[in-house]
């Protein structure tokens, strides 16, 4: 039985306005020369929450790396972290080396191509899930992301809440009944493509829109209404202070990130949270000597880095330091490294920025 949304809507038409738009008019991108279902794991992993132009050269450059399912499994963790280093969102490649070591391991690294299986592997949410298996397989599984919720929000005039979870479950149901079963693969991707390109999320180019005379937004002149999503809660402000600490050596002091939380495992300049603009040497100095359990005097503040994460705004202000006496045991999360070997370092972007700043003037 057809989804009662799709009632009154020329199916097959709509079907096939999008499959031949995308055809003709889809972005040369690397992951869609070919459709090897890691190629396009990768992709899409990395396309969550960055937006392609960012995505492309990490993409090539990982490829490089790890050009196999084998490669990337037993791969080492930091290697992997440089490697994502700058895309953010680090659970995504620690959970993508899991699931595909899991692949090589129990499915003769064989990426498999039913959901119930795919969906097994960490870090394969639904989404996930149905773009593989429609692009790499063929198979006519739905794969709802925000561009794709934003375009049938419009078509058919669906005012759920897209910001609710429970609603992607609405998309899906609708997308079993409306999706290309000839070629799930341009379909599903004509669909993120026409988000991307030309139904986006203000000034959509409906002049443009090879689907548009089945657009209820469109006729109703209600596009710009839709979707629905409530706002996300405003970002909350953390902040911090960084030390670049030297030793009598000129090396620096770098330290690793805890294994658990955000930015987990990645490296990083030692740094405390701090009362707003604190900035009274004497309190920083007890501060960072607690932290690090040695005796450092703080230099001059020299520079300033605000980062913003999805819910999180970190403000950083950065000083330098020198260690004291540099005889003492340090703990194993602090290293000691010359200058040359940091970019060997995964770092998250916020002291990326810093280190640009202090070591190379930019």
């Amino acid at each position: 039985m057809q989804h009662d949304k799709l009632v009154g809507v020329n199916v097959e038409g709509f079907q096939q306005g999008l499959v031949e738009w995308f055809y003709t008019n889809q972005r040369t991108l690397p992951w869609r020369e070919n459709k090897d279902p890691y190629h396009v794991w990768v992709s899409e992993i990395m396309l969550q929450q960055t937006r392609v132009d960012t995505v492309i050269p990490y993409y090539l450059n990982f490829m490089r790396e790890f050009s196999t399912l084998e490669d990337l499994a037993y791969a080492e963790e930091d290697k992997i972290l440089k490697a994502w280093e700058g895309l953010g969102y680090y659970s995504r490649v620690r959970n993508l080396q899991t699931a595909v070591r899991e692949v090589v391991e129990e499915y003769e690294a064989i990426v498999p191509n039913t959901r119930k299986e795919i969906s097994k592997l960490k870090g394969v949410g639904p989404y996930t899930a149905g773009a593989i298996l429609s692009i790499a397989y063929g198979k006519p599984e739905p794969a709802v992301d925000g561009n794709v919720m934003r375009v049938l929000s419009r078509v058919l005039e669906i005012d759920e809440d897209i910001a609710k979870a429970k609603t992607r479950k609405v998309f899906e149901d609708i997308l079993y009944d409306l999706i290309s079963k000839e070629d799930p693969s341009a379909f599903n991707q004509g669909l993120m493509e026409l988000g991307a390109l030309i139904c986006t999320p203000t000034s959509p180019g409906c002049l443009l829109c090879p689907v548009r005379e089945h657009c209820r937004a469109n006729a109703k002149g209600i596009q710009h209404t839709l979707p629905v999503k409530t706002k996300k809660k405003k970002a909350k402000r953390k902040y911090m202070t960084a030390f670049i600490i030297r030793d009598e050596n000129g090396r620096v002091l770098i330290e690793k990130r805890p294994k658990e939380g955000l930015l987990a495992k990645m490296w990083q300049f030692p740094n405390v949270e701090v009362d707003r603009h604190m900035m009274e040497i004497e309190p920083l100095t007890a501060i960072l000597t607690a932290e690090v359990g040695q005796g450092v005097t703080i230099g001059e503040r020299i520079h300033k880095v605000e980062h913003v994460f999805s819910h999180l705004i970190w403000d950083i202000d950065v000083y330098t330091a020198v260690v004291d006496k540099n005889e003492n045991e340090w703990d194993a999360g602090y290293q000691w490294v010359d200058q040359s070997e940091i970019e060997a370092y995964a770092f998250p972007v916020s002291h990326q920025k810093i280190i640009k700043h202090y070591f190379y003037g930019e």
